[in-house]
């Protein structure tokens, strides 16, 4: 008997780590010490000496049941960059620099192209958010997960000056609301997508003419990631004065989240384009629009307030980076909350 013959196969996770390490090498940045294959990531924190008073920020999540998709589709390359993007966006919008991610990806059996194609949507992610892949754990879980099954999670650690924190103090009556557009479902609700269509190859495989895809492509885009977004509209002068990632809750549970005491939040629904997957799903579901709301983006990723002089400029800044913004809405005295008109 050896730990093969139980499930457990060492050789397979050898080869993983050789196949991942091209992609890695994509992620470094000058601060990681060491190389892939330790205990332990080591990053240095000399940067954060310029900084007057650093605070670090951390987020940790996963995919959800967004990874049966990818199993049923068999594509595996894209599911990495939605676990990097759930964490990197709740630093973002706290005000922070996402400087380091690590992933976790626990399968019943490993495969490991499979774990390579993995790893290399979570190298992909972290290119897009200037966040270093400084190490991770793959566990075979033989007798807990079917062979062909796994899931996908991770966390990541930023930084940012405290006095340059997005804290949601700052919100005043007459802030503008702007939102940034979404790939699509993102990470939240499978569930009831789940429970909406049939998770087979071929259901997921139908074209549909609104969609421009087919249902699989649309509902597996990967998680839009708005670090660089961010980024550009600091580097643009503009103090951003609540910032909300919008999330598993919708815009109901989120929007709230960034605003304090007395403010509230007022958001135009026809002020945006919302995605024909939003209301494919509405539709085949028959799931009310509060529901939706309630649950999804419904097209709008990152929703931020800023002040009204400063709308012009912060919408040049998205643009640089290359997302999509638009003006949605207001911020008003009030009870706090969110109301959608």
């Amino acid at each position: 008997m050896d730990y093969k013959t139980a499930g457990v196969d060492i050789e397979a996770g050898y080869k993983s780590v050789e196949l991942m390490k091209e992609h890695v090498k994509r992620t470094m940045r000058e601060e990681v010490l060491g190389g892939l294959g330790g205990f332990s990531g080591a990053f240095s924190l000399a940067k954060i000496k310029e900084m007057e008073e650093p605070v670090l920020l951390s987020g940790t999540d996963g995919c959800g049941t967004k990874v049966k998709l990818a199993m049923v589709m068999d594509k595996h390359d894209t599911i990495g960059i939605d676990a990097v993007a759930m964490c990197v966006n709740d630093i973002a919008c706290a005000g922070g620099e996402p400087l380091f991610f690590l992933d976790y990806i626990a399968c019943g059996k490993n495969y490991p192209e499979k774990i390579a194609a993995i790893v290399g949507g979570v190298a992909e992610g972290c290119v897009q958010s200037d966040a270093a892949l400084i190490g991770g754990e793959t566990a075979e879980h033989p007798g807990l997960m079917p062979e062909d099954e796994y899931d996908l999670a991770g966390f990541a650690v930023g930084v940012c000056d405290k006095k340059e924190m997005i804290t949601g103090e700052e919100l005043k009556a007459g802030d503008v609301l702007i939102g940034m557009a979404s790939t699509g479902v993102h990470s939240n609700g499978f569930s009831l997508v789940r429970k909406v269509f049939d998770m087979t190859k071929e259901s997921l495989d139908t074209y549909y003419e609104e969609l421009g895809t087919t249902l699989g492509e649309a509902l597996l885009a990967p998680t839009r990631i708005y670090v660089k977004a961010l980024k550009s509209i600091k580097n643009a002068g503009v103090r951003v004065h609540a910032c909300s990632h919008i999330t598993g809750g919708g815009f109901y549970e989120n929007i709230p989240r960034m605003l304090k005491e007395g403010t509230r939040a007022v958001v135009e629904k026809n002020s945006y384009p919302v995605l024909p997957i939003f209301k494919l799903l509405a539709e085949k579901g028959n799931i009310d629009e509060q529901m939706m709301y309630n649950t999804y983006n419904m097209g709008l990723g990152m929703i931020l307030a800023v002040d009204a002089a400063d709308v012009d400029k912060t919408m040049e800044a998205i643009k640089a980076a290359g997302d999509t913004p638009y003006v949605v809405g207001r911020i008003e005295d009030g009870e706090k909350g969110v109301t959608l008109c």
